[in-house]
């Protein structure tokens, strides 16, 4: 299911990235300052910070705005402390969401993920409640015009990967978390960009949706809450299958 989810919401993204710009920028920065905080602030040496510059340079993030970011992290330049933490929630036809935040005030932030989710169908569970239906993964989205199946596949199998699926239009690439900046590297190095990369939450488990109505009010409750400030990815796995069209607002 993800594959092909992932895809739209990629492409639904790019659709409002003039109006999401700054947000955007926001959760860059803050990758790349707990980046620089964990592992330093040379590229070179911290493959994690290479990795999410090589992401705020394809959103055409200024280098001031990063240089600065880095420098917070290295404790060069005052800046809050963040945390990173996991929120874990159900929402229409018991589609399980997990929530990723980074933020400097996790009473705010839980106050308005427990808001959005119960104002848009969906209510907060406790730890664990849904995690064991998801798997910790390194995740690639590329376009299917970067490259052809087979070479694709030679590059991302001797950097690691586990799984590699053709989606006709674009490849999803899978990896274990210990090999996901070798597999970030190995395509930087054979010049090919991705359209999302990143340590997600892949489904173990699909909650199939066959109904209209439902599958509009999750991936509502979705773009809610993907539009808070602390938020930083939204996971769900909802497989609304490829025959129905949804219509979204």
């Amino acid at each position: 299911m993800s594959g092909h989810s992932k895809w739209a919401t990629i492409k639904r993204a790019k659709g409002a990235a003039d109006a999401k710009r700054g947000k955007v920028f926001s959760v860059l920065s803050k990758d790349i300052t707990l980046a620089a905080r964990d592992g330093g602030g040379d590229p070179a040496m911290n493959p994690r910070l290479r990795t999410v510059i090589a992401k705020a340079k394809a959103a055409n993030m200024p280098s001031d705005n990063v240089e600065r970011a880095i420098k917070k992290g290295t404790g060069e330049l005052p800046g809050v402390v963040y945390e990173e933490l996991v929120y874990e929630g159900y929402g229409s036809g018991g589609v399980g969401i997990i929530v990723e935040i980074t933020t400097d005030n996790k009473n705010r932030s839980a106050s308005e993920v427990r808001s959005t989710m119960t104002k848009s169908g969906g209510n907060l569970a406790g730890v664990g409640a849904v995690a064991f239906q998801f798997d910790r993964k390194g995740q690639f989205i590329i376009d299917a015009q970067q490259s052809d199946e087979e070479t694709l596949m030679n590059i991302v199998l001797d950097a690691g990967a586990e799984d590699i699926t053709n989606e006709g239009d674009h490849f999803e690439v899978i990896c274990p978390i210990s090999e996901y900046d070798t597999l970030s590297q190995a395509l930087s190095d054979e010049n090919i960009t991705t359209e999302s990369s990143e340590l997600a939450y892949i489904p173990n488990v699909s909650v199939p949706i066959d109904d209209r109505d439902t599958a509009r009010k999750v991936l509502h409750l979705i773009d809610k809450l993907d539009d808070l400030e602390d938020v930083k990815a939204v996971h769900h796995n909802m497989d609304i299958g490829k025959d129905l069209l949804v219509e979204e607002d």
